[in-house]
Protein backbone atom coordinates (compact mmCIF):
# COMPACT_ATOMS: atom_id res chain seq x y z
CA UNK A 1 0.00 0.00 0.00
CA UNK A 2 2.52 2.22 0.81
CA UNK A 3 4.92 1.31 -1.92
CA UNK A 4 1.82 1.71 -4.63
CA UNK A 5 1.20 5.69 -3.10
CA UNK A 6 5.22 6.64 -3.46
CA UNK A 7 4.88 5.19 -7.09
CA UNK A 8 1.42 7.22 -7.55
CA UNK A 9 3.44 10.54 -5.53
CA UNK A 10 7.23 9.84 -7.85
CA UNK A 11 4.73 9.45 -11.14
CA UNK A 12 2.91 12.62 -10.22
CA UNK A 13 5.87 14.41 -9.38
CA UNK A 14 8.53 13.59 -12.56
CA UNK A 15 4.72 14.23 -14.80
CA UNK A 16 5.27 18.12 -13.16
CA UNK A 17 8.86 18.44 -14.05
CA UNK A 18 8.57 17.13 -17.27
CA UNK A 19 5.59 19.43 -17.42
CA UNK A 20 7.97 22.52 -16.06
CA UNK A 21 9.42 21.83 -19.33
CA UNK A 22 6.48 22.57 -21.84
CA UNK A 23 5.99 25.75 -23.21
CA UNK A 24 3.02 26.52 -22.47
CA UNK A 25 3.85 30.48 -23.54
CA UNK A 26 3.78 28.42 -26.98
CA UNK A 27 4.56 31.87 -29.46
CA UNK A 28 5.44 35.22 -28.05
CA UNK A 29 6.47 38.22 -30.76
CA UNK A 30 4.76 40.52 -28.82
CA UNK A 31 6.07 40.64 -24.92
CA UNK A 32 9.62 38.69 -25.04
CA UNK A 33 9.95 39.22 -21.03
CA UNK A 34 11.67 35.91 -19.77
CA UNK A 35 9.79 36.36 -16.24
CA UNK A 36 6.37 36.74 -18.25
CA UNK A 37 7.35 33.44 -19.78
CA UNK A 38 8.76 31.97 -16.59
CA UNK A 39 5.22 32.56 -14.69
CA UNK A 40 3.04 31.56 -17.73
CA UNK A 41 4.64 28.41 -18.14
CA UNK A 42 4.74 27.97 -14.06
CA UNK A 43 1.06 27.87 -14.57
CA UNK A 44 0.40 26.48 -17.19
CA UNK A 45 2.75 22.99 -16.04
CA UNK A 46 0.84 22.85 -12.81
CA UNK A 47 -2.79 23.05 -14.79
CA UNK A 48 -1.67 20.70 -16.60
CA UNK A 49 -0.16 18.55 -14.01
CA UNK A 50 -3.50 18.60 -11.80
CA UNK A 51 -5.88 18.52 -14.87
CA UNK A 52 -4.62 17.19 -17.70
CA UNK A 53 -5.77 20.12 -19.85
CA UNK A 54 -2.99 22.06 -21.42
CA UNK A 55 -3.53 25.91 -21.68
CA UNK A 56 -1.29 27.41 -24.27
CA UNK A 57 -1.01 31.43 -24.95
CA UNK A 58 -0.01 32.63 -28.41
CA UNK A 59 1.04 36.21 -29.03
CA UNK A 60 1.77 37.17 -32.37
CA UNK A 61 2.05 40.56 -34.03
CA UNK A 62 -0.17 40.06 -36.98
CA UNK A 63 -1.83 37.00 -39.37
CA UNK A 64 -1.32 35.99 -42.37
CA UNK A 65 -3.06 37.94 -45.86
CA UNK A 66 -6.71 36.63 -45.71
CA UNK A 67 -6.21 34.67 -42.47
CA UNK A 68 -8.44 34.74 -39.35
CA UNK A 69 -7.89 34.44 -36.04
CA UNK A 70 -10.25 31.21 -35.86
CA UNK A 71 -8.15 29.62 -39.05
CA UNK A 72 -5.07 30.54 -37.30
CA UNK A 73 -6.52 28.87 -34.09
CA UNK A 74 -7.63 25.80 -35.81
CA UNK A 75 -4.32 25.17 -37.38
CA UNK A 76 -2.77 25.54 -33.75
CA UNK A 77 -4.78 22.98 -32.36
CA UNK A 78 -3.66 20.20 -34.83
CA UNK A 79 -0.34 21.21 -33.88
CA UNK A 80 -0.92 21.08 -30.48
CA UNK A 81 -3.59 17.70 -29.91
CA UNK A 82 -6.11 17.59 -26.98
CA UNK A 83 -7.13 18.16 -24.55
CA UNK A 84 -6.46 21.75 -25.33
CA UNK A 85 -7.41 25.11 -24.73
CA UNK A 86 -5.60 28.42 -26.88
CA UNK A 87 -5.70 31.43 -25.70
CA UNK A 88 -4.89 34.10 -29.00
CA UNK A 89 -3.77 37.66 -28.92
CA UNK A 90 -3.09 39.21 -32.23
CA UNK A 91 -1.16 42.43 -31.72
CA UNK A 92 -1.80 44.57 -34.92
CA UNK A 93 -5.56 43.69 -35.06
CA UNK A 94 -6.33 43.95 -30.99
CA UNK A 95 -7.69 40.46 -31.18
CA UNK A 96 -8.34 38.49 -28.70
CA UNK A 97 -10.03 34.23 -28.92
CA UNK A 98 -10.33 31.11 -27.15
CA UNK A 99 -10.27 28.41 -28.36
CA UNK A 100 -11.09 24.28 -26.96
CA UNK A 101 -10.40 21.53 -28.49
CA UNK A 102 -12.34 18.93 -27.23
CA UNK A 103 -15.26 21.58 -27.32
CA UNK A 104 -16.53 19.58 -24.22
CA UNK A 105 -13.80 21.92 -22.57
CA UNK A 106 -15.84 25.05 -23.12
CA UNK A 107 -18.20 23.93 -19.90
CA UNK A 108 -14.53 24.15 -17.99
CA UNK A 109 -14.86 28.15 -18.46
CA UNK A 110 -16.60 31.30 -19.15
CA UNK A 111 -15.28 32.63 -22.14
CA UNK A 112 -17.68 35.04 -22.77
CA UNK A 113 -16.97 36.50 -18.71
CA UNK A 114 -13.15 36.36 -19.43
CA UNK A 115 -13.52 37.94 -22.98
CA UNK A 116 -15.60 40.61 -21.50
CA UNK A 117 -14.75 44.66 -22.03
CA UNK A 118 -17.10 45.33 -18.77
CA UNK A 119 -15.11 44.38 -15.64
CA UNK A 120 -17.75 45.99 -13.51
CA UNK A 121 -21.65 46.12 -12.55
CA UNK A 122 -21.30 49.38 -13.52
CA UNK A 123 -19.32 49.16 -16.22
CA UNK A 124 -21.52 46.84 -18.30
CA UNK A 125 -24.66 48.80 -17.32
CA UNK A 126 -22.90 51.84 -18.79
CA UNK A 127 -22.32 49.30 -22.08
CA UNK A 128 -25.84 48.19 -22.43
CA UNK A 129 -27.21 51.87 -22.17
CA UNK A 130 -24.52 52.40 -25.28
CA UNK A 131 -24.42 50.13 -26.87
CA UNK A 132 -27.36 47.49 -26.52
CA UNK A 133 -30.07 47.39 -29.54
CA UNK A 134 -32.44 45.27 -27.61
CA UNK A 135 -33.12 44.16 -24.04
CA UNK A 136 -32.32 40.43 -24.41
CA UNK A 137 -28.76 42.43 -25.77
CA UNK A 138 -28.57 44.03 -22.72
CA UNK A 139 -29.35 41.92 -20.68
CA UNK A 140 -25.94 39.85 -22.05
CA UNK A 141 -24.15 42.54 -21.37
CA UNK A 142 -25.01 42.97 -18.00
CA UNK A 143 -24.88 39.51 -17.11
CA UNK A 144 -21.23 38.86 -19.09
CA UNK A 145 -19.21 41.33 -16.90
CA UNK A 146 -15.87 40.32 -15.10
CA UNK A 147 -13.66 40.50 -18.01
CA UNK A 148 -9.95 39.97 -16.94
CA UNK A 149 -7.83 41.14 -20.58
CA UNK A 150 -9.94 43.60 -22.50
CA UNK A 151 -10.61 46.11 -19.80
CA UNK A 152 -6.84 46.27 -19.72
CA UNK A 153 -5.85 46.40 -22.72
CA UNK A 154 -8.86 49.55 -23.20
CA UNK A 155 -6.03 52.04 -21.14
CA UNK A 156 -4.24 54.14 -22.40
CA UNK A 157 -0.27 53.95 -22.74
CA UNK A 158 2.47 55.18 -24.48
CA UNK A 159 6.22 53.62 -25.43
CA UNK A 160 7.44 50.52 -23.73
CA UNK A 161 3.86 51.21 -21.43
CA UNK A 162 2.21 49.25 -23.85
CA UNK A 163 4.15 46.27 -24.00
CA UNK A 164 3.36 46.02 -19.96
CA UNK A 165 -0.29 46.65 -20.65
CA UNK A 166 -0.06 43.31 -23.13
CA UNK A 167 1.68 41.79 -20.46
CA UNK A 168 -0.50 42.20 -17.64
CA UNK A 169 -3.57 42.03 -19.87
CA UNK A 170 -2.46 38.35 -21.10
CA UNK A 171 -1.65 36.90 -17.62
CA UNK A 172 -5.01 38.25 -16.10
CA UNK A 173 -6.68 36.40 -18.37
CA UNK A 174 -4.61 33.17 -18.86
CA UNK A 175 -4.50 33.03 -15.00
CA UNK A 176 -8.35 33.38 -14.78
CA UNK A 177 -8.69 30.70 -17.52
CA UNK A 178 -6.18 28.56 -15.61
CA UNK A 179 -8.09 28.82 -12.49
CA UNK A 180 -11.69 28.07 -13.48
CA UNK A 181 -10.46 24.68 -15.27
CA UNK A 182 -8.73 23.83 -12.31
CA UNK A 183 -11.98 24.56 -10.13
CA UNK A 184 -13.88 22.31 -12.76
CA UNK A 185 -11.84 20.01 -11.76
CA UNK A 186 -11.67 20.08 -8.22
CA UNK A 187 -8.09 21.06 -7.56
CA UNK A 188 -6.86 24.29 -7.11
CA UNK A 189 -3.40 26.08 -8.30
CA UNK A 190 -0.89 27.32 -6.16
CA UNK A 191 0.68 29.71 -9.10
CA UNK A 192 -1.76 31.29 -10.27
CA UNK A 193 -3.10 35.33 -9.69
CA UNK A 194 -6.13 34.23 -8.10
CA UNK A 195 -8.54 36.82 -7.98
CA UNK A 196 -6.17 39.44 -5.83
CA UNK A 197 -5.66 41.18 -9.93
CA UNK A 198 -9.48 40.87 -10.70
CA UNK A 199 -10.25 43.09 -7.37
CA UNK A 200 -7.36 45.83 -8.30
CA UNK A 201 -9.04 45.81 -11.34
CA UNK A 202 -12.34 46.49 -10.08
CA UNK A 203 -11.52 49.08 -7.81
CA UNK A 204 -9.61 50.82 -10.36
CA UNK A 205 -13.23 50.22 -12.69
CA UNK A 206 -15.42 51.91 -9.89
CA UNK A 207 -12.88 54.89 -9.37
CA UNK A 208 -12.61 55.88 -13.30
CA UNK A 209 -16.56 55.32 -13.70
CA UNK A 210 -16.75 57.16 -10.72
CA UNK A 211 -14.99 60.00 -12.46
CA UNK A 212 -17.16 60.09 -15.40
CA UNK A 213 -20.49 60.35 -13.47
CA UNK A 214 -18.94 63.38 -11.45
CA UNK A 215 -17.92 64.91 -14.66
CA UNK A 216 -21.11 64.14 -16.16
CA UNK A 217 -22.80 65.35 -12.86
CA UNK A 218 -20.98 68.82 -12.92
CA UNK A 219 -21.42 69.39 -16.88
CA UNK A 220 -25.13 69.04 -15.87
CA UNK A 221 -25.59 70.86 -13.25
CA UNK A 222 -23.12 73.86 -14.73
CA UNK A 223 -25.09 73.56 -17.94
CA UNK A 224 -28.75 73.53 -16.83
CA UNK A 225 -28.72 74.32 -13.11
CA UNK A 226 -26.16 77.32 -12.62
CA UNK A 227 -27.93 80.39 -12.57
CA UNK A 228 -27.76 82.76 -15.43
CA UNK A 229 -26.40 85.95 -15.79
CA UNK A 230 -28.43 88.64 -14.94
CA UNK A 231 -30.64 86.57 -12.33
CA UNK A 232 -30.65 87.21 -8.85
CA UNK A 233 -29.05 84.51 -6.64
Amino acid sequence: MLLSRGLAALTFILFFALSLNAEYLYKDDVVNNPKFSEQINAIGAELKAKTGVSLYLVMVRDLDANQSIADFEKELAIQLGEPAVIMTFIELQQQIDILARPVSLYEHFNKSQILSPNATFIGSVVSAIMFARSYDEAKELISNRGGTILPILAEKTKGGETVQKYSVAMFNGYSDTADQIAKAKGVTLSSSAGNGSKNFIDILRIIFYGIILYGLFRYVKGRFLAPKKGENV
